[in-house]
């Protein structure tokens, strides 16, 4: 099977798509080409590169998981960077004034939480507003591009980590989103994807031949990536989801939990695709800090039968359900939505939880999922 190529490989092999135009790239450390080149690099020298956007984690990935990020010089290019993780996350008008196109050119996980789709889908709204190109150079979606899993988003949860009802896993490439986000919910943008070659919808990251890279410093490895559409709820509770370890959203634990029946609740559960392992682990740094752990890790025995989303709330249940001193977390701001509601795009699911009605709750979210995979195929583009 020959290695698939990205679209940054295309336009590198097809310069005259990007001739004469003033570029504005927004891009980070995945932004690489078959032979792992920056494509800032390649755009420097085959366009004009003027500016480069930054998302959550800055263009060359020097920035932790939630941290701000500010304007700065790239100091291998001396180009500008604008950020759009902090104050600002939507291009203005003095951002992209000289340029006529936004490239977007990064690996998304395929999961509704990633901050990179709503920096996407921000720089879509600016290339309206202000009447430039913007062309996606389209990656594989890691975790596959055939399932679907999950709730579908309520607006009035509306989020950087979750803008549009979608749902959790929605199964398509970041081209084919974006052209689904720009008809569907009236983006409206003159929007241009840059086709892979050689990708399958069954194809996972590791069937494409190409290096992979993390897309973030806590999503390390294709596994993490498909569980983390279900062990990211934990980030909305005073349970560790692993950050500050190796394993990150593949270990989930907390000093108060009795790891060995944890791990035998969940197995007598029988869920598809996964066994859960008793596992002791100390944070180097997030919850927990320096204090010793005890949850379990998920290991993956089946991609195709494991459903990660429903793995997550029958663990978060289990918790709940056993352990007194579990907490969903409070809003960061007086009034403001708590972090799970966030992630769940709904408070259903924290009150399913609280109910005991999670069964309810996950028949209920195969029946929205129906009308989106509908939506869904319009936008398949392999």
């Amino acid at each position: 099977m020959d290695r698939v190529k990205n679209g940054i490989d295309i336009i590198r092999d097809n310069k005259n798509k990007i001739e004469g135009l003033r570029i504005g790239l927004i891009t980070n450390y995945t932004g690489v080409d078959e032979s792992l080149n920056s494509t800032i690099d390649i755009l420097n020298k085959v366009g004009r590169l003027v500016c480069l956007f930054s998302p959550e984690h800055g263009v060359r990935g020097n920035f932790q998981a939630g941290a701000h990020v500010p304007d700065y010089i790239d100091e291998k290019t001396g180009i500008k960077v604008y950020s759009l993780y902090g104050d600002i996350k939507k291009p203005t008008g003095r951002m992209i004034k000289d340029i006529d196109t936004i490239i977007f050119d990064m690996q998304d996980v395929g999961v509704r939480f990633y901050t990179y789709l709503y920096t996407m889908a921000y720089a879509m709204q600016s290339a309206k507003e202000f009447d430039k190109k913007f062309i996606v150079l389209d990656r594989p979606n890691p975790i596959g591009g055939m399932k679907v899993e999950g709730n579908i988003l309520d607006s009035k949860f509306s989020s950087f980590v979750g803008m549009y009802p979608i749902p959790v896993r929605y199964g398509l490439t970041i081209g084919e989103l974006a052209m689904l986000l720009n008809q569907e919910f009236g983006i409206g943008c003159d929007l241009e994807v840059v086709k892979i070659a050689g990708w399958q919808r069954r194809m996972y990251f590791d069937d494409t031949q190409l290096n992979f890279i993390a897309p973030s410093p806590n999503i390390p490895n294709v596994d993490t990536a498909i569980l983390y559409a279900g062990t990211c709820f934990f980030e909305g509770t005073n349970v560790s989801e692993g950050r500050g370890t190796t394993q990150p959203f593949q270990i989930i634990g907390a000093p108060w939990i009795d790891c060995y029946h944890l791990a035998e609740e969940l197995n007598a559960l029988n869920l598809e695709g996964a066994i859960f392992r008793p596992h002791y682990f100390t944070p180097t740094f997030s919850k927990y800090k320096g204090e010793l752990c005890r949850g379990v890790q998920i290991h993956i025995t089946d991609r195709e039968a494991i459903e990660p989303f429903k793995i997550g709330i029958y663990l978060i249940s289990k918790i709940y359900e056993n352990y007194d001193e579990f907490e969903f977390l409070p809003p960061y701001k007086e009034g403001g939505r708590c972090f799970f509601d966030l992630l769940a795009g709904t408070n259903k699911l924290r009150k399913s939880v609280i109910d005991g009605t999670i069964e309810d709750y996950i028949e209920e979210c195969k029946e929205d999922l129906k009308k989106f995979k509908n939506i869904r195929r319009e936008y398949m583009i392999y």
